[in-house]
């Protein structure tokens, strides 16, 4: 497209372009620049120190295992109420209970 070609050659603002010819939705332009263009406009380039890379290379890998312990913590947790429930379903006592009782025989040390 004409339009799209002018745009990007002479990098000119999609609101100058959509008054010039007259276009009246506000995000045509855009999506014409997206779907006919040649990918110059909207790109972002990110540059990095050396540096900067390893930082965020180690803290996706830190989030990853982050994430990892978290579900495993939950996993545990589970298993750990199931039993608790079972355990309580076989001595014949309301878990419900038995949480009370032991949330009151919980003492930190001095």
């Amino acid at each position: 497209m004409t339009l799209v070609r002018e745009l990007e050659q002479e990098d000119l603002p999609f609101e100058q372009v959509r008054r010039k010819y007259g276009i009246k939705g506000a995000w045509t332009v855009q999506a014409w620049v997206r779907k006919y263009g040649n990918g110059s406009r909207g790109k972002l380039i990110r540059v990095q120190k050396p540096e900067e890379i390893n930082e965020l290379k180690r803290l996706k890998e830190r989030v990853r295992r982050l994430e990892s312990a978290l579900a495993d913590a939950n996993i545990d947790l589970a298993l750990e109420r199931a039993y608790t429930e079972l355990a309580c379903e076989r001595a014949g006592v309301d878990p419900e209970e038995f949480k009370k009782k032991a949330a009151g025989q919980l003492r930190t040390r001095r």
